[in-house]
């Protein structure tokens, strides 16, 4: 399983941990073995994500709202688009992954899973943090 399915899985694990407005540990080895899989990769990825997020989550949500439109607050972010922006900083930020990469794989799973305008508002975003 290459990085991006990799990426996609986790993306899928904080969305609905965005919807149940909870982010905890135990949930990975459920959600896991939901999914049917036994790839030790994706289980130390899955866990790797969720625990830098759950350990930075206050750095990582004020980078979001400090890079929001004036206007906007971070209670108006869909789900979809929170969970995409807080798996790309955690990555850009905390594991010095190349930013070009993670904004490109985040913008396509935006494309897929987001609305109309999700690709547009992930990349400003993401494009305003990194020039920061």
């Amino acid at each position: 399983m290459n990085r991006s399915a990799m990426r996609e899985i986790a993306f899928q694990f904080l969305y609905g941990a965005e919807i149940q407005k909870e982010l905890k540990i135990e949930q990975i080895e459920l959600f896991l073995k939901n999914m049917e899989t036994e790839n030790d990769l994706l289980k130390e990825y899955v866990n790797n994500i969720v625990t830098g997020i759950i350990e930075h989550n206050d750095e990582i949500k004020n980078k979001i709202e400090e890079n929001l439109k004036p206007d906007w607050q971070i209670e108006r972010v869909s789900k979809v688009n929170l969970a995409l922006l807080k798996l790309a900083i955690f990555e850009i930020n905390f594991q010095g992954l190349p930013y070009k990469a993670i904004i490109n794989e985040v913008v396509e799973l935006a494309k897929k899973y987001g609305g109309d305008t999700s690709q547009q508002f992930i990349n400003g975003v993401l494009a305003s943090i990194v020039n920061q």
